[in-house]
C-alpha cells in the first residue's frame, strides 16, 4: 500500500487528534505497531496516512500486589515481560513474537493472536481489565478499569480484541498477570495413528491435572501430544500424565523438565513465510478428522487439544483440499500466506449474512468514516 504520511504520536490525545484529523479530511489511515501481523486479513485499501503506536511504548502501571498492569499499545510483549518477571510474574499470553520479539501488545490484542498457555488462561480477550482507545471522531474512550468515558452498551476490551484496528486505536490495555510457576515440565507422548492420538488427547484434557498447556502436533504420518504441567510438583504430575499417556495407547513417552524448546517448536509452527498458515476451528471431538484432512493436504498441524483451534502449514495449492477434507462446522481462515498470493485469495472464507451486517453495523457506530484499517477485515470492512 502507498502511504503518503507517517506519524508516531506520543500521548493519546495526539493519536486522537491524528485520526480525527484524518477522519475529517477524507483520509485513510492504518494502525500499526512493530508490523509482525501486517499481513494479516485482506491487503486492504491505499491507505494515506499510518498512525504507528512506536512512541506509545511505556508499562504505565505494574501493580504486582494485585497482579495487575496498564501498558502503552507500543510496548513490545517481550519488554513487558521482562519488567513482570522481576516481580516473579508474567502476562499469560506466549504467541509468537515475530523478528526481534517485536510484537507490541497492541497488536496481540487487536489480532487476538495467543499460543499455547491459552489452554489454562485463556485468549488476549479473557486477560484485559481495561482498554482505551482512540476513535475516528477524536473521542478518547475507555472501559473497565479506571474508568472515565465509556461508550455505552459495549464491552470496548472484547470489542477491540480481534477487530484487526478496524474500529479505532487501541492505546493501552489494563491486564490481568499471574504468578511465574516455580517448575515446569512436560509429558509427551507419540503416535501414527490419528484416532489414537486424538482419543488420547480428549482422554489427557479430561483428566484433573490441571495443565498449563495442552498442544498436538501432526506432520508426515506422525503426530505427538505434548501436556505441560507446572508448580512446586510439576515432574511428579508431568510422570502421571506420561503414564495416562501410555494408558491411552501413545508411545514413546517422556517427560521433559527442561521443556522450552518442544513449546518454541509448538509456537514456531503457528507461523510460516513460505506456506500458508491456516488457522482451523473445529469442536475438540473432531480433532480426528481434523488430523487426517492435514494429512490428505500433505500439511503439518500444532494445535490447543482442548480449544479445538489448529495452526496447519499447507502448500497454497492445497488449501482447497484441506478444506474440502474438514468436518462439518469447522471454519477455515488464512493467516500467513507467501506475498505473490495475498491479492489473490479471501483469508477469511464465507460468512453468513446475519454476522456480517452485524459486523458491518458494528464498524459504522465506532468508524464511520470507514478510515481505520479500511478493507481489512471480514467481508472487506
Amino acid at each position: 500500500m502507498a502511504i503518503a504520511d507517517e506519524l508516531r504520536p506520543s500521548t493519546f490525545e495526539e493519536a486522537a487528534a491524528d485520526l480525527a484529523s484524518a477522519s475529517s479530511r477524507g483520509r485513510s489511515v492504518r494502525i500499526r505497531g512493530a508490523g509482525t501481523k501486517l499481513d494479516w486479513g485482506f491487503p486492504g485499501q491505499e491507505v494515506d496516512i499510518e498512525l504507528r503506536t512506536a512512541a506509545l511504548n511505556q508499562v504505565l502501571e505494574h501493580n504486582s500486589g494485585d497482579l495487575t498492569a496498564v501498558l502503552e499499545a507500543g510496548v513490545s510483549l517481550a519488554q513487558a515481560q521482562r519488567t513482570f518477571a522481576e516481580a516473579g510474574q508474567m502476562l499469560a499470553l506466549d504467541p509468537p513474537l515475530g523478528h526481534d520479539a517485536a510484537a507490541t501488545i497492541g497488536g496481540v490484542f487487536a489480532t487476538g493472536d495467543c499460543g499455547p498457555l491459552r489452554h489454562r488462561y485463556g485468549a488476549p480477550r479473557d486477560l484485559v481489565v481495561g482498554i482505551t482507545v482512540a476513535l475516528s471522531d477524536g473521542t478518547i474512550a475507555r472501559a473497565g478499569g479506571k474508568v472515565i468515558k465509556n461508550v455505552a452498551g459495549y464491552d470496548l476490551a472484547k470489542l477491540f480484541s480481534g477487530s484487526f484496528g478496524t474500529l479505532g486505536m487501541i492505546l493501552s490495555v489494563s491486564v490481568r498477570l499471574h504468578p511465574i510457576p516455580v517448575a515446569t515440565a512436560t509429558a509427551l507422548g507419540a503416535s501414527r495413528d490419528p484416532d489414537v492420538l486424538a482419543a488420547a488427547a480428549r482422554s489427557l484434557a479430561a483428566a484433573p491435572f490441571q495443565l498449563e498447556a495442552l498442544d498436538v502436533a501432526w506432520g508426515g504420518g506422525r503426530g505427538g501430544l505434548l501436556a505441560r504441567c507446572a508448580g512446586a510438583e510439576a515432574e511428579r504430575v508431568g510422570h502421571r500424565a506420561a503414564r495416562a499417556m501410555s494408558d491411552a495407547g501413545l508411545e514413546e513417552t517422556d517427560v521433559a523438565s527442561d521443556d522450552d524448546s518442544l513449546w518454541e517448536r509448538q509456537r514456531a509452527g503457528q507461523r510460516s513465510r513460505s506456506e500458508l498458515i491456516v488457522r482451523v476451528a473445529a469442536p475438540p471431538s473432531a480433532l480426528e478428522a481434523v488430523l487426517r484432512a492435514v494429512e490428505s493436504a500433505a500439511g503439518a498441524l500444532v494445535g490447543r487439544v482442548a480449544l479445538g483451534t489448529s495452526y496447519v502449514e499447507v502448500a497454497p495449492e492445497a488449501r482447497g483440499r484441506l478444506e474440502q477434507a474438514l468436518p462439518a462446522g469447522a471454519r477455515s481462515i488464512v493467516l500467513d500466506a507467501p506475498a505473490d498470493l495475498r491479492l489473490e485469495l479471501d483469508p477469511w472464507g464465507p460468512l453468513d449474512a446475519a454476522s456480517l451486517a452485524l459486523m458491518r453495523r458494528i464498524k459504522a457506530r465506532f468508524d464511520p468514516a470507514n478510515a481505520c484499517n479500511p478493507g481489512v477485515f471480514v467481508g472487506g470492512i
